[in-house]
């Protein structure tokens, strides 16, 4: 996909980790983890590797500018796929330039080839600049359903 506004956006392999694994540092740190190089390359080179996520990244030339992670699963209610659209992140200076809308459209158009009946996506209730843009791209807040996590308690 090229929208023609000097980036274009691409599934990433294997290959791109040297490009996507600093950007992906840079999500995490946005939502307060510790930079750890280390550790986000291990993590994308298993999730990309194994097949257990799709990643795209917008190119501007030949820096990454950003990138899109989704995890393809299943929703039991409705026993069809859906794809979770757990991240998405854009350099800051390149913001504005519409590749996060483009990103997010790459992954739209792949669950639809895939048959998927839904794409899911959560965010910080504080990040206000993200809600806006995903709600100009059609993306509804659920209102029903309250989303919990708990992290599992050690071996005794």
């Amino acid at each position: 996909m090229s929208p023609g506004t000097g980036w274009r956006i691409e599934r990433a392999g294997l290959d791109d980790l040297p490009q996507l694994a600093p950007l992906f540092d840079a999500y995490r740190q946005f939502y307060g983890q510790p930079g750890d190089p280390v550790l986000v390359e291990r993590f994308l080179r298993e999730r990309i590797g194994r097949g257990e996520s799709l990643v795209w990244i917008a190119w501007q030339g030949a820096q990454a500018i950003g990138f899109c992670q989704c995890y393809p699963t299943f929703c039991s209610v409705v026993a069809a796929p859906i794809f979770v659209l757990y991240d998405l992140y854009v350099l800051p200076a390149a913001r504005g330039l519409g590749a996060a809308r483009a990103l997010m459209q790459a992954a739209e158009d792949e669950a639809r080839q895939r048959g998927c009946v839904r794409l899911d996506l959560s965010t910080a209730k504080t990040n206000l600049r993200a809600q806006a843009l995903y709600e100009s791209q059609g993306w509804q807040r659920d209102d029903v359903y309250f989303v919990y996590n708990k992290t599992p308690s050690p071996p005794a």
